[in-house]
């Protein structure tokens, strides 16, 4: 299969190696035939993946062609070249494009004066700036071999040539840190460009690149170096030299980086139809048109991961995006993501439109894993969306989410406990309050009964209907028997019943395999015979139960017969009895014997209403109880937040300054107050709440329940008016007032001088640039999910994005992923970004071809990029000449 080219990434480089001729040279015997040489030169290039090989014998270019023809079909690139010394006997490697010919090289030793052609090493007749011009000039590349050696530039103290912009590179023999133990520390200071008689405007490229006398030799990692290209070739080389901070590296600065990516996207139907893209995973940048696609891509990408904007109008815009998109042809997209979360794991995230998203694994199984559990922190935020966080305090700290300990979501979850458990004890407090009232209400209700009770006594008829009571009291045990007592105990044995040991989980199958199986087969048995020997206690319970509750049926009955013979000869009493006050004998019996069952009905509740006030007392503590949990975990979670933010400032030192105000976003109180509808209290008069920094709303809850004095004499300046309005909320009310929780307010301020002592500026003083240049620094801070953003750029000055943006960029995305939307040139190509994909429309259609993918270093995309981004070479000169560069 072809490879395909359509992003930049680092490709190793051995820009010394020799033909096999050079061990002579050494004086060394030369076992190898010049064949086997250049086939164990191929056979090491496999091993360690060597893409380009420079080939730079002393003034010698013999061997080239023999190397070239042997690696050429394996697609590893040679360049051809030379080493050579200049009269001041310092050495330079020349290296020329992969299509130079041998005779083009030899003429080019001419030209640069090789005075002796039979003797290789004899030097140059041109001086090191005149070498470096000469080899510009030939459309070459030269670096200082060995600079910190005898035949080294710096080793000669040639500061005058080190200082030319046309020398892009030099070599060391080891790594930067290795040239530590150096007296002074002077090598190092001048190649990191801190010795100022050495300051170069662009810092020079330092590469390793030992002498390849023998093809082990390339095995070693400081015989080659790393240079980021798209597609290996001369001037992607030439061009990464350009900007050797990003694009030239030894083997020893790169290290393992974990953190997740988005490795490749497709789409099926719709506007983008047919996108197909292999993303970087460092800074990728979108750019086209007006509506060729770019947005539609990053909304994309959102729906396939199932997320939702932060913001109103972001959600509305990415709704339409999609429908408009997508939703018409009922579109697929398909993500293929790498999860820093999973352990750097692979999977294949797919939605179509209409649909949920489905998430395969690797091996085509489809996993349990939701888009956001395998990228639990990507952040992309569609046009203008940072403005909307910037207005917004809510939205803010929950950007901010994201540099918080663990523990702060430990307290936020106890709090969510808390404030459940609060409003659980709530609805029972306010049943319980309830019930009471109900009790209290029938028991006001027996001081009378029982007046009317005397009344009938003074008739003379108590005598005869004293059973009336008594048979009262009969029909209430009775009762109870029968609906409490055997039900309870039987619904209590069907709980055990079903609560019986169920072993399958203990099988053979699952417990055979693990290291302490024995003990869970014993395990096994007991709970079995346990299982047993309660089902046959239960079996005889049951016989127990079932004869014991016959007799009791029995009984109830003969009971039940009695109260009825009794109730009988009470209706011959009371047909015997006098009338009085036009009332029947039997009237004042039926009225006598009612007063009675009332009476008995209410009696009980007495002892009622004292176990219904332990309950209050009880609910009450607990809620107290609660109250100084929920106070103390709040404090926790306070402390911890202060404490992330420390850490956080120490990371945005000199670019922002975050404080925390605990608790002081006091809307939710007046909200709430003014829900409740206080008579002659509008939102005005609530003011106070907002104006002392010791207000909480539990506090202001224990003031009403306290009563006016205590409310009118707190410091707070509560007006009687507003305290007869607030003692007379209901009980179920001054309760949900504890529960309120008020969001912290987050501070953030932005250093707004760029020179200097610094100048921090609340975000609520800043200008819209400013404030969304402040949100910016906070999404570019460290994080292993990717960013994605939609024109970062807006509401934003190009010296910023220059300046600050593209710097923290550069530098962020080694440990990274970004995917910018842009029409700012600042982002694809000082950002340097590993991948630029070109949208155009065709034919009402979004399109970005192969060809129109990869990064500045292929012809195509700068064309393109210069004339979408800079207006076209044309705009780009007129505006060099009118500038004065």
């Amino acid at each position: 299969m072809t490879e395909t080219y359509t992003k930049a990434r680092f490709w190793k480089c051995a820009l010394q190696v020799n033909p096999y001729t050079y061990l002579a040279y050494r004086g060394e015997e030369q076992r190898l035939t010049e064949d086997e040489y250049n086939q164990q030169l191929l056979q090491v290039c496999k091993e360690e993946n060597i893409k380009v090989l420079g080939i730079a014998d002393h003034g010698n270019v013999d061997g080239i062609d023999a190397i070239r023809n042997v690696l050429k079909p394996h697609g590893i690139l040679v360049f051809p070249g030379f080493e050579i010394a200049t009269t001041e006997k310092v050495h330079f490697v020349c290296l020329f494009p992969e299509k130079t010919t041998t005779d083009q090289l030899n003429r080019y030793l001419g030209a640069l004066g090789l005075t002796n052609p039979s003797d290789g090493v004899w030097p140059s007749n041109l001086g090191g700036n005149d070498l470096v011009l000469k080899i510009n000039e030939l459309g070459g590349f030269c670096y200082a071999a060995h600079c910190t050696d005898d035949s080294g530039i710096l080793k000669h103290k040639l500061v005058h040539v080190w200082k030319n912009d046309l020398l892009k590179a030099a070599q060391i023999p080891a790594t930067l840190d290795e040239l530590k133990a150096e007296e002074n520390n002077g090598y190092r200071q001048i190649l990191m460009n801190k010795n100022r008689d050495y300051t170069r405007e662009t810092p020079i490229a330092i590469i390793n690149a030992k002498d390849v006398e023998k093809p082990e030799t390339l095995k070693n990692p400081k015989a080659s170096c790393l240079i980021k290209m798209t597609k290996p070739g001369f001037e992607a080389f030439k061009l990464a030299f350009q900007d050797p901070e990003s694009r030239v590296r030894l083997n020893s600065d790169i290290s393992e980086k974990y953190y997740s990516r988005i490795e490749s996207l497709s789409i099926t139907g719709g506007y983008l139809d047919g996108v197909h893209i292999n993303f970087s995973e460092h800074l990728n940048s979108v750019i086209g048109g007006r509506g060729t696609g770019k947005s539609t891509l990053l909304e994309c990408i959102r729906y396939a991961l199932e997320l939702d904007p932060i913001g109103k109008s972001a959600c509305k815009q990415h709704l339409e995006i999609i429908k408009e998109n997508i939703g018409k042809s009922k579109g697929r997209i398909e993500l293929v993501v790498r999860s820093s979360k999973m352990n750097g794991k692979k999977y294949t995230i797919a939605r179509r439109y209409g649909e949920s998203a489905s998430v395969k694994e690797e091996a085509g199984n489809i996993s349990s894993f939701t888009p956001r559990e395998l990228l639990p922190e990507i952040e992309i935020y569609g046009q203008n969306e940072i403005y909307e966080i910037a207005q917004d305090g809510q939205s803010q700290k929950k950007l901010l989410g994201r540099f918080l300990d663990a523990e702060h979501d430990t307290f936020e979850d106890k709090i969510k406990t808390a404030l459940i458990a609060l409003n659980g004890n709530r609805k029972k407090l306010h049943n319980a309050l309830e019930d009471k009232s109900i009790v209290e209400d029938e028991l006001s209700k027996l001081p009378k009964l029982q007046e009317r009770v005397q009344q009938f006594k003074s008739l003379g008829i108590e005598d005869k209907l004293k059973i009336i009571p008594l048979l009262e009291t009969e029909k209430r045990l009775k009762q109870r028997i029968e609906q409490e007592e055997l039900y309870n105990l039987e619904q209590a044995f069907a709980q055990i019943k079903d609560a019986l040991p169920d072993t399958v989980f203990l099988s053979d199958k699952a417990i055979d395999n693990l290291p302490h199986s024995d003990a869970l087969k014993k395990i096994k048995t007991t709970l079995d015979q346990l299982k047993v020997d309660t089902e046959r206690t239960f079996d005889q319970w049951k016989a127990f139960f079932t004869t014991s509750k016959a007799i009791i049926t029995r009984l109830i009955a003969d009971v039940q017969q009695g109260i009825q013979c009794e109730e009988e000869t009470l209706e011959k009493t009371f047909k015997n009895l006098p009338a009085s006050e036009g009332k029947s004998g039997r009237e004042i019996g039926v009225e006598y014997q009612q007063l009675l069952q009332a009476i008995e009905r209410i009696k009980p509740k007495e002892v009622a209403i004292r176990s219904q006030q332990a309950l209050i007392d009880e609910l009450k503590k607990q809620r107290n109880s609660l109250l100084v949990e929920l106070s103390g975990y709040r404090a926790s979670r306070t402390a911890q937040f202060e404490s992330s933010l420390k850490k956080l400032n120490k990371k945005l030192q000199n670019k922002l300054k975050l404080t925390v105000k605990p608790e002081a976003n006091r809307q939710p109180v007046i909200d709430f107050l003014q829900s409740c509808n206080l008579e002659g209290v509008g939102e005005k008069r609530l003011s106070w709440i907002n104006e002392h920094d010791d207000f909480s709303p539990v506090k202001l809850a224990e003031l009403i329940q306290k009563g006016m004095g205590e409310l009118t004499g707190s410091n707070w300046g509560i007006t009687p008016t507003i305290a007869n309005a607030l003692v007379r909320l209901p009980a179920s009310k001054v309760l949900e007032l504890q529960e309120l929780e008020l969001p912290d307010i987050i501070e953030i301020e932005l250093n707004v001088s760029h020179e200097g002592a610094a100048n921090y500026r609340s975000l609520k003083k800043l200008s819209t640039g400013q404030q969304c240049t402040a949100v910016l620094h906070l999404l570019l801070l460290q994080n292993k999910d990717p960013l994605i953003m939609d024109q970062p750029e807006d509401n934003l000055d190009n010296a910023f994005i220059a300046d600050r943006i593209v710097s923290e960029l550069r530098n962020a995305k080694i440990n990274r992923q970004f995917l910018f939307a842009t029409h700012n040139a600042n982002i694809p190509v000082f950002g340097d970004a590993e991948w630029i994909g070109i949208f155009e429309s065709v034919d009402e259609q979004g399109v970005m071809p192969p060809e129109a993918q990869g990064a500045i270093d292929v012809p195509a995309v700068r064309e393109k990029a210069a004339n979408i981004l800079e207006g076209g070479r044309t705009a780009f000169n007129q505006r060099k000449l009118k500038y004065g560069y």
